[in-house]
């Protein structure tokens, strides 16, 4: 595979050798056996910060060098102390009495509140290691690893004759379980031109897989291994993803490290990169270490929710991995378990997503939007495509589409991604502007042509 040499797919790998790495030697202590050497120490980072605990008040003592006094006899004191305390209690008697303090209850006493009024602000504890550590105990069941054999050409290979056939090839990603009945979504270039699938779950239970079905038009697939009551991982919503949240990735990195666990968060949402010819839109960006043979494996929420499905890593980089949104795969997901074979919707349309710049260039009316071209390409075709779905409903080049259905056609909700959530003969609603104008055209989709 030949990629822009600013990506670099997480292609099924070989697994990696990894290379030694040796420490300076340091002195020898004495108490150390022959040949250990002390590693340099870390210092982690806490997981708890407190604040300062308030200073208590001490009470001054009294002067040693004050003047003394002339002590009174016991008498007088006992005499004025209760003289005293009876005026005391009769005036704060008269005074509460006065602003009725008497007549109300007593507020119970509250160990807490002692406690808040002696110890100050309490510590905060930050939880993110444990949301990490729920994640990892409830989806990683559900993450398998995918080995794919290739023969090429070659019917078969005589290490003593090169000539004799192609050597096989073998390659190793991800997957994760979507039902129990062994349905696994994984990457497409995981999975394509392989002779053979070897899926080994997490316990280590190998099982031969089934290519059930290839995405036309994303880099997914679908696996189907014959196993029933497997651990299944619940399917998150990729519409309500914020930029900053924490996202968990599983997968088997170089092919040899299975069931790796990484976090980060979402770096950002509606990314395009091209891989190999095909260009992938509204992909999450994620600084989660991801890497080869991590493809296929699932990007998790904090509720142990996939999210997304990992297939890209911008080639040297260091936290830039790419994903493509669940909700894009559901449709595929649906289709495989109800037997049908994967399709996508089609409507046949060439048209720009709308921003700012555009809108300003163009001199459009709305600064979001799918523009459809109004001329035709460099090869003198028009951007409806003739015979299509769009024609058929009478959609022209120039109409602006704002919306599909209840959703808004913007940078986060792009044409292509709202349709990819439809299936091949579903009719959608799309608000349409045209010469000032606001219409509602209904379109019957597709099935999008697979060399598309």
């Amino acid at each position: 595979m030949t990629d822009r040499p600013d990506i670099d797919p997480t292609d099924e790998t070989r697994p990696h050798d990894v290379a030694s790495f040796s420490p300076p030697p340091e002195p020898r202590q004495d108490w150390s056996a022959p040949g250990w050497t002390e590693p340099t120490p870390v210092r982690p980072t806490p997981e708890h910060w407190f604040e300062s605990a308030p200073t208590a008040r001490v009470s001054a003592a009294p002067s040693p060098d004050s003047a003394p006094r002339r002590s009174a006899g016991p008498g007088v004191v006992l005499s004025a102390a209760l003289l005293s305390a009876v005026l005391a209690s009769g005036g704060t008697f008269i005074a509460l009495s006065a602003t009725g303090a008497l007549d109300r209850p007593a507020a119970p006493a509250s160990s807490s509140n002692a406690v808040s009024a002696n110890a100050g602000k309490q510590p905060v504890t930050i939880d993110e290691s444990s949301a990490i550590i729920d994640v990892a105990a409830k989806a990683g069941p559900a993450v398998v690893r995918i080995t794919s054999e290739s023969a090429g050409a070659g019917s078969s290979f005589d290490p003593n004759n090169p000539g004799s056939g192609q050597i096989p090839s073998e390659g190793v990603g991800s997957g994760v379980i979507f039902d129990p009945s062994g349905w696994i979504l994984t990457n497409r270039h995981v999975v394509a031109g392989s002779d053979k699938l070897t899926v080994e779950l997490k316990d280590g239970t190998t099982y031969s897989g089934t290519v059930y079905g290839i995405d036309t038009l994303t880099d997914l697939a679908i696996v189907k291994i014959e196993a029933t009551g497997l651990t299944a991982a619940t399917m998150g919503d990729s519409d309500g993803l914020k930029v900053g949240e924490l996202v968990v990735a599983i997968g088997s990195p170089l092919g040899t490290f299975s069931n790796t666990v990484t976090s980060g968060i979402v770096s950002a949402t509606g990314r395009q990169i091209q891989t190999e010819g095909s260009q992938l839109d509204n992909l999450i960006q994620t600084d989660a270490a991801i890497n080869p043979g991590n493809s296929g494996g699932p990007l998790l929420d904090s509720t142990a929710a996939v999210i997304g499905i990992n297939t890209a890593i911008a080639r040297d980089s260091t936290g830039i991995g790419f994903s493509i949104p669940i909700n894009i795969a559901r449709p595929l997901m649906e289709q495989a378990k109800a037997g049908k074979p994967l399709a996508r919707p089609y409507i046949g349309i060439r048209y720009e997503s709308i921003d700012k710049q555009l809108a300003k260039t163009e001199s459009l009316p709305v600064e979001k939007g799918a523009w459809i071209s109004p001329k035709p390409d460099s090869t003198g075709k028009p951007a409806v495509n003739p015979g299509s779905p769009a024609e058929a409903a009478g959609i022209k080049p120039g109409d602006i589409i704002v919306a599909i259905g209840a959703t808004t056609i913007d940078t986060e909700h792009p044409l292509n991604a709202v349709l990819a959530q439809n299936a091949p003969g579903d009719t959608v609603d799309l608000k349409i502007l045209r010469a000032g104008q606001t219409l509602t055209i209904s379109v019957t989709l597709g099935t999008r042509p697979p060399n598309l």
